[in-house]
């Protein structure tokens, strides 16, 4: 039994101490996960992958019961918490309180300002949330992949499928997104 496991187990038994373990365990492949994350972003991101880190794992152990079935689940959580904290900072930037109506312009190019920096992320989110409506594995499974960076191995390990299984889910998603975002 790995160590990350051995303290996941502690944690589900109620010791408040045990996720204070945990954090050093995980740590570098949270960083990274979070780095790949954002590596998707657009130019101008503030958000670091520390921070990300840091808020993603006060979100998985801040609930009552997480009730993680071992590290795959673990990291999955982890995966999903992070896409949330990315949806949630994409959705405040866009509110008017928050300047959502201004355009960043680039101090070099002042006639030439970018597009709203969230929008794909946003569009994504959405056909995500139809796809997990229709078909909740396929869309899982692009959770795990897009979000959590795991191989197409590790999802399927995750979700409880074969590779066979997880590939052919994993074309059909990718096909259903393209279509749902009318993307060729």
């Amino acid at each position: 039994m790995s160590d990350v496991t051995r303290v996941l187990s502690v944690i589900e038994k109620g010791d408040p101490l045990a996720a204070d373990q945990l954090l050093p365990l995980v740590y570098d492949e949270l960083r990274a996960l979070a780095a790949q994350n954002l590596a998707s972003e657009k130019p101008g991101q503030t958000l670091q992958a520390t921070a990300l880190v840091h808020e993603a794992y006060l979100r998985l152990v801040g609930s009552e019961d997480p009730g993680w079935n071992g590290r795959n689940h673990f990291f999955a959580a982890a995966a999903e918490a992070m896409r949330r904290v990315l949806i949630n900072r994409a959705r405040d930037r866009g509110r008017l309180k928050r300047g959502g109506d201004r355009r960043r312009v680039d101090l070099e190019d002042l006639c030439d300002p970018f597009e709203a920096p969230d929008e794909a992320l946003l569009e994504l989110d959405a056909a995500l949330d139809r796809l997990t409506a229709a078909y909740p594995r396929p869309a899982q499974l692009v959770k795990l992949r897009f979000f959590g960076g795991l191989s197409l191995e590790e999802a399927a390990a995750t979700l409880g499928v074969s590779t066979r299984t997880a590939n052919r889910e994993w074309t059909f998603a990718r096909v259903w997104l393209r279509d749902a975002l009318g993307r060729e």
